[in-house]
């Protein structure tokens, strides 16, 4: 009788252990409103606008070509970063997301003219 009342015991206490260990489902975490993903959108662009900057600059003072062609590829980035802002102007602040694929697009081909 002495041992059911140990397992018994034991039994009890391994399960509220068990009951511990359980964690209780979280609520989800809450979603950006669309205007803040539209925001991350235009600040996408701009982030890459930016790299791509930096990549002329790097390729005209390592000499891969003059410093007009330079300032050609710098003029064709500024033309998208206005676009892009003009855009923005017209939702708030922010891009759709096909807005962000056309200014993509463009930036993709500009990416081609800079070169690695």
């Amino acid at each position: 009788m002495q041992r059911f009342i140990r397992a018994l015991a034991g039994c009890a206490l391994v399960s509220s252990l068990a009951a511990c260990v359980v964690t209780q489902p979280q609520a989800p975490a809450p979603r950006p409103d669309a205007h803040e993903i539209a925001v991350q959108r235009l600040r996408q662009v701009d982030g890459r606008t930016d790299n791509l900057s930096r990549r002329i600059d790097a390729h005209v003072n390592a000499g891969v070509y003059p410093p007009p062609q330079g300032g050609a590829l710098h003029h064709r980035l500024d033309e998208i970063r206005q676009e892009a802002h003009d855009m923005a102007v017209q939702h708030g602040g922010g891009l759709s997301s096909d807005e962000q694929r056309v200014l993509n697009q463009e930036l993709d081909g500009a990416a081609r003219a800079i070169g690695e």
